[in-house]
């Protein structure tokens, strides 16, 4: 059975999402400690006014109850669980940087809180990873083996920004905006605090600026189940609006100011 050398940190972003995020903690966990035993999950309640907050802080408590697996045949008791707190809600940008700067672990992962996206496929990404010698492993919808269950018109988008990236960036990833990805944390931890996107095109900002310095990007096959009802509120024409207008401004600190590159000595 594989098992992660090293630590992992799962940042889970989470605005409104009392009715999810303690199951989806819980559940994260389970999971991932059958590959991964040495992990932490930074939650980042970003600015929620539901209950959210006091959902992660139960999830503290109760996993701090349990024994943990950190070895074959060794079971300890400890925190895993970390909250990270804005009294204003930021955007999802801002809340994976900051759980980023809080992440301890060799390797960073980024979940949604609505697990569309099954952590268990995180086994696959370290394996390749650690196998192929890359530094970022991140989840592709268009990838040949992907399973997508989820409407027509996120399809359509995300094949549009793939094109304008590609051609903007000529970085040849293919879908950036899967919320499934890992992270060395040498590879992400030294450009974390160059994103200043807060909205969804934070990940092209993260991914551009790995790039730009030299560390390899792998692309994996996803499994997507569409989950949330259609009173939820999920990404609107004002966010997309709002995408393209960072994503161009990605592109003006990219090659009029040179804002991602390795520092000169």
């Amino acid at each position: 059975m594989y098992q992660l050398r090293g630590k992992l940190s799962i940042v889970m972003p989470a605005y409104n999402e009392e009715a999810l995020i303690y199951n989806s903690i819980m559940q994260t966990l389970s999971i991932v400690e059958q590959f991964a035993p040495d992990l932490e999950i930074i939650a980042v309640n970003d600015g929620s006014k539901d209950k959210t907050k006091q959902e992660i802080e139960r999830a503290i408590r109760d996993d701090a109850k349990q024994p943990h697996p950190v070895a074959p045949g060794m079971r300890v008791s400890g925190i895993r669980i970390k909250l990270v707190t804005s009294n204003k809600n930021r955007g999802k940008g801002n809340a994976i940087i900051s759980g980023i700067s809080q992440a301890e672990g060799d390797y960073i992962a980024f979940v949604d809180a609505d697990l569309e996206l099954n952590p268990a496929q995180l086994e696959g990404y370290l394996k390749k990873m650690q196998e192929s010698g890359s530094d970022v492993v991140i989840g592709c919808k268009f990838h040949k083996d992907s399973e997508l269950h989820y409407p027509f018109v996120r399809k359509v988008i995300s094949l549009g920004y793939y094109m304008m990236l590609l051609v903007l960036f000529h970085l040849n990833v293919r879908d950036t905006q899967t919320g499934l990805k890992v992270f060395k944390a040498e590879a992400v931890k030294p450009v974390a605090h160059l994103v200043r996107t807060s909205g969804f095109a934070y990940d092209i900002e993260l991914l551009v600026a790995v790039h730009r310095r030299g560390f390899k990007i792998e692309q994996m096959p996803v499994k997507v189940v569409y989950v949330r009802d259609k009173n939820t509120r999920r990404i609107g024409m004002s966010d997309i609006v709002k995408a393209f207008r960072d994503t161009w401004a990605i592109f003006y600190r990219v090659y009029f100011k040179h804002y991602y590159d390795e520092p000169s000595e």
